[in-house]
């Protein structure tokens, strides 16, 4: 039994690199939009083919601070700078905006992810509380989620303290009442961690701890091992009313 111990009323949850890798995601997105473009914009492929679209997404990221909270409106802009760039129509925008977000929810989850949050899901309310812009609907694990919080739809993204407190807020608990879980040491735990939220590192990949202000609450290599640390330390299913 991990040594610490203490209640848990309720989790906030991350979704990429936590539930599932991203990084194959990423790149199969870059690939299925080539095509797209290949088929429905040609002029567009050969102006902007994997490479020089990846740069112009980089550039329309750094260029537009102001929207680094909201992931759907950044590949919106790419994908309109791309299509103005290259003499495309306009009306493509939507259509090649769909092919993105259908390569995006194509999830692949770590092995035990899905059997984890089951279980967790079956003690406990889950948040999920992310920075992405998935879709959890699509992606068909929506029922095991109380709700779903984005940085798009609050305003503001992880680390910001708003919207773990928002999280908290809309389950009507403490923070230190709530576990938040990801795989991020700034945005995941220190930003949990500063909100005064209990915090959970999910270090699959064996890293060193980098922050040396603050350590997580908890540290494990899985989403079962957590599952297995609540079973252990939490009596009994809590239920609580959510706004």
């Amino acid at each position: 039994m991990h040594p610490v111990t203490f209640p848990v009323r309720a989790i906030t949850l991350d979704l990429d690199d936590t539930l599932w890798p991203f990084a194959p995601i990423g790149a199969r997105i870059d690939q299925v939009l080539h095509d797209w473009m290949l088929r429905h914009s040609p002029a567009t492929a050969v102006r902007y083919p994997i490479a020089a679209m990846r740069v112009l997404r980089q550039q329309v990221f750094e260029t537009n601070p102001q929207l680094v909270h909201d992931m759907s409106a950044l590949r919106r802009l790419t994908l309109e700078q791309a299509l103005r760039g290259s003499g495309a129509d306009l009306a493509l925008l939507e259509p090649a905006y769909e092919a993105f977000y259908a390569e995006r929810n194509r999830v692949e989850f770590y092995p035990d992810s899905v059997e984890a949050l089951a279980r967790i899901a079956a003690r406990l309310p889950v948040v999920a509380l992310s920075n992405g812009n998935a879709d959890l609907q699509r992606i068909g694990i929506d029922h095991h989620f109380a709700f779903q919080l984005g940085s798009r739809e609050h305003g503001a993204a992880k680390p910001e303290a708003s919207i773990f407190l928002a999280a908290c807020a809309r389950l009507g608990l403490e923070p230190g009442l709530v576990l938040h879980v990801g795989d991020h040491h700034e945005m995941d735990v220190a930003g949990a961690s500063r909100a005064g939220l209990r915090s959970c590192w999910l270090n699959r990949d064996d890293q060193a701890w980098t922050l040396q202000e603050l350590r997580p609450d908890l540290e494990f290599d899985s989403l079962a091992a957590l599952a297995d640390w609540l079973d252990a330390t939490q009596t009994q299913r809590t239920e609580h009313a959510i706004a």
